[in-house]
């Protein structure tokens, strides 16, 4: 060790004895904060590691998504469960129940079904089917309608998309309702044949 790199005073950091570039390191031991800080990171990467990946004791992403997604589902069950088409009728007469559905029948249906609820029977260039008159393609009564309104046509390729991923169940729900308001109960529907 050269003279000029020992400390002159006890309390000065000691600097190696090589330079490169005009740089001189210190030859200190780190401060014991740092390098307890870097073993416990070390023994929770080791400790992480064995639960996560060998154990599975912490859930991983996808498990988490799953059971996220079947919470939503149960939800949606839940919220069905009591929908029936006697319910749907008595929801139909309700002025706030039909206001709600209007503004999401606007928001989102009328685009297809035109503003009178009769697609392309009132314009022929609307790709929806009439909502308002009594032949119906997929049923005739409100579950029905709820179901094709949930799950989309059986025909995806020229059918109405689901709309329950996009409004969620209570809206959907709603739009059943207007629509069924446009209707009277134990009305004959005949089923359309296209």
């Amino acid at each position: 060790m050269s003279d000029e790199s020992k400390p002159t005073n006890p309390g000065e950091p000691e600097l190696r004895p090589h330079e490169y570039d005009g740089i001189q390191e210190y030859d200190q031991k780190l401060p014991n904060w740092w390098l307890f800080t870097f073993y416990i990171a070390i023994l929770w990467m080791i400790i992480h590691w064995l639960a996560y990946y060998q154990f599975h004791l912490i859930p991983t992403d996808e498990e988490k998504i799953g059971r996220a997604i079947q919470k939503i589902e149960n939800q949606r069950a839940e919220q069905l469960r009591n929908i029936d088409d006697t319910r749907l009728w008595t929801m139909s007469q309700d002025p706030a129940v039909i206001s709600a559905g209007e503004a999401t029948y606007k928001a989102t249906c009328v685009a297809c079904h035109g503003p009178d609820l009769m697609g392309k029977k009132s314009n022929p260039l609307l790709p929806g089917l009439a909502l308002a008159d009594n032949a119906w393609k997929h049923g005739h009564t409100p579950t029905d309608v709820l179901k094709i309104v949930r799950r989309g046509s059986p025909d995806v390729t020229k059918g109405m998309p689901p709309w329950e991923p996009q409004l969620g169940t209570q809206r959907v729900v709603e739009v059943v309702a207007y629509i069924m308001s446009h209707h009277k109960e134990g009305e004959a529907h005949t089923e359309e044949v296209n």
